[in-house]
């Protein structure tokens, strides 16, 4: 629709030059309906009209050039001189004109250069949402911090949410490790006994998973391997006190063990 109006407007421009050339009643009227034309024109362009501010003075330019050049021959040929040779110039200018408007399309390449500009706009804005939705890579201040972080802590782990706090060698074969929430203020969420003896393929009866003394559920202690065994001549609880003494000289130093109870398991549970 909008390609038909403009193929008319130009063969109309054309006619009003043509008649102008021999009749100067022409001029007022064919300059003041290209204005018009240009008038309606923009204003049923919305597009164009709403451009972004880049490109939108630039298309507005385009769109109304061909009337202004219309409306420029129409008082050339008014003011001309009279002779053969100045008709044929304004016939050229006519020519120029008509050919001009009928394949550059302004009215178009208006719109096309709208286009281009939205397009643009749109990929910079999708280009600057994936840039700010794309979370920066963890950092981990430890080799085995970062061996937590990934294998663990990963969406999907077995321990989501969490960071390796402390870690310290309690004895041969027994590992203890702080972990804590990632988000400060949360509880550190339950791991699964099961899921770390699978990733770790260790018996699940050497996995102890507990409370850090004194400190709240935004931290937990991991005692992974066989705990150290006690002197024969050690009281009651002296096992448990040597063991977090270890532990608390290097993961959790200050931190003093003030109560432990032990649990003798059920067989059917060991």
């Amino acid at each position: 629709m909008r390609a038909t109006a403009g193929r008319a407007a130009a063969v109309a421009g054309t006619v009003v030059l043509t008649g102008g050339l021999g009749n100067d009643a022409f001029t007022l009227p064919g300059a003041l309906a290209a204005a018009a034309t240009a008038g309606v024109g923009l204003a049923a362009n919305h597009q164009v009209l709403r451009a972004p501010t880049s490109v939108r003075w630039t298309a507005i330019s385009v769109y109304a050039a061909p009337h202004a050049g219309c409306a420029a021959v129409l008082v050339g040929e008014r003011l001309a001189p009279e002779g053969s040779v100045s008709v044929l110039l304004q016939a050229a200018a006519i020519v120029l004109w008509t050919g001009a408007t009928w394949y550059l399309r302004p009215g178009l390449t208006a719109r096309e250069l709208v286009d281009e500009a939205l397009a643009q706009e749109l990929a910079d804005a999708v280009e600057e949402t994936e840039e700010t939705a794309v979370e920066p890579a963890p950092t981990y201040e430890t080799p085995q911090a970062r061996w937590w972080g990934e294998r663990f802590a990963v969406e999907g782990g077995v321990a989501p949410g969490t960071v390796l706090l402390q870690h310290q060698q309690v004895g041969e074969g027994c590992l203890a490790i702080v972990i804590g929430a990632q988000k400060r203020g949360q509880p550190v969420p339950d791991i699964s006994k099961a899921g770390l003896s699978a990733e770790l393929d260790l018996p699940e009866e050497l996995i102890e998973i507990g409370p850090v003394p004194g400190r709240g559920a935004g931290v937990r202690l991991l005692v992974l391997g066989q705990r150290p065994t006690a002197e024969v001549e050690a009281g009651p609880g002296d096992s448990d006190a040597e063991v977090w003494a270890e532990i608390a000289a290097t993961a959790m130093p200050g931190v003093e063990l003030i109560e432990a109870t032990t649990y003798e398991a059920h067989k059917e549970l060991t």
